[in-house]
């Protein structure tokens, strides 16, 4: 599994907005792994922040 996958995965088990370091939690990654997968979901339109520094899949 791609490192952008576990990282919508965990937000999607989640259900709720999260900060990076809260999706690292839930996925067992590093934050800074977290980071970058999350600048390339960013730039794909994939995640979205429904308030800041909290992040969610695109619906």
């Amino acid at each position: 599994m791609e490192l952008t996958d576990k990282v919508l995965e965990a937000m999607s088990n989640a259900g709720k907005p999260l900060k990076a370091g809260e999706i690292a939690e839930l996925a067992g990654l590093d934050k800074k792994e977290v980071d970058k997968a999350m600048k390339v979901l960013k730039k794909e339109e994939k995640i979205a922040s429904p308030k800041r520094c909290y992040w969610e899949p695109k619906k």
